[in-house]
């Protein structure tokens, strides 16, 4: 796959991304549109491949932020906040010790 391509697909996954990351919340899909055309606008011209693939990772780490991180909050009145997690975010719960053995 050519750079274009690749650079094409992580814009559209990023895209993909915010879409569901932000889904019904029409002010935070509109700021991270406006967010991610901006800033592949701005280096839409980049011809040094180094700096290009500092992009992509860069992009790279946004998308998997926002994928693995992001949890949407619904204000249910003036001092509550509801969260909604996606199914993706919700992992198996690890069981806690409260008295960890000492390894030897």
């Amino acid at each position: 796959m050519g750079r274009a391509a690749k650079v094409l697909q992580l814009f559209k996954t990023l895209h993909r991304t915010r879409q569901q990351v932000f889904k019904n919340d029409v002010r935070a899909l509109a700021a991270a549109r406006k967010k991610i055309n901006e800033e592949f606008k701005n280096n839409k011209s980049e011809t040094s491949p180094k700096k290009i693939e500092e992009l992509m990772k860069i992009g790279s780490d946004v998308e998997l932020l926002l994928r693995k991180s992001v949890i949407q909050g619904i204000h249910t009145d003036h001092n509550t906040l509801k969260l909604v997690p996606r199914k993706d975010l919700l992992v198996e719960n690890v069981p806690y010790c409260d008295s960890p053995t000492q390894k030897q």
